[in-house]
């Protein structure tokens, strides 16, 4: 009897164990087949899944970003409390995520970035966390906040 495999959920358990490869590697140092081994998979088993580098790296966005949503604001909580749980969450692995996404943007133009659909799907995430914590009219001034300190505190080695 053929095994039957729930092809939605594999995916995402792939993708989410590619992210820590991605992360650990950067996007140019991630070859298809280098993650495919990491998975256990064959280069083409891995393919069947993610015909592209850029569709991997897509769905890893996906499922990373999904962790962040699902740690939106607490209504029991203070702003000042929900901003820190959303700075921590942030924080946990800010050096090798800046590092991967300066890594996957090199060379793309203001325009492709704009375009691209992993970033864009980052990008609002972390808005929709700003906002659910301290409303709309904020949600940019707060993440700008936020992402900059985590920039200098990085910089300065704190």
């Amino acid at each position: 009897m053929p095994k039957i495999v729930d092809h939605e959920a594999y995916s995402r358990e792939l993708a989410q164990k590619a992210a820590r490869y991605f992360s650990d590697h950067g996007y140019a140092g991630a070859s298809m087949r280098g993650i495919a081994a990491y998975l256990g998979l064959s280069k083409s088993a891995l393919y069947h899944y993610f015909p592209t580098k850029d569709d991997l790296f897509l769905a890893c966005t996906r499922q990373v970003m999904a962790g962040i949503d699902a740690s939106l604001a607490d209504p029991d909580l203070s702003e000042a409390e929900n901003l820190a749980r959303l700075e921590a969450a942030l924080r946990a692995e800010f050096a090798s995520e800046l590092a991967l996404v300066v890594d996957y943007l090199r060379g793309k133009s203001p325009e492709e970035i704009a375009a691209d659909e992993a970033m864009q799907l980052a990008l609002q995430t972390y808005r929709r966390a700003a906002a659910a914590i301290a409303g709309e009219d904020r949600a940019e001034e707060i993440l700008a906040e936020l992402l900059g300190r985590l920039m200098l505190d990085y910089m300065s080695g704190r």
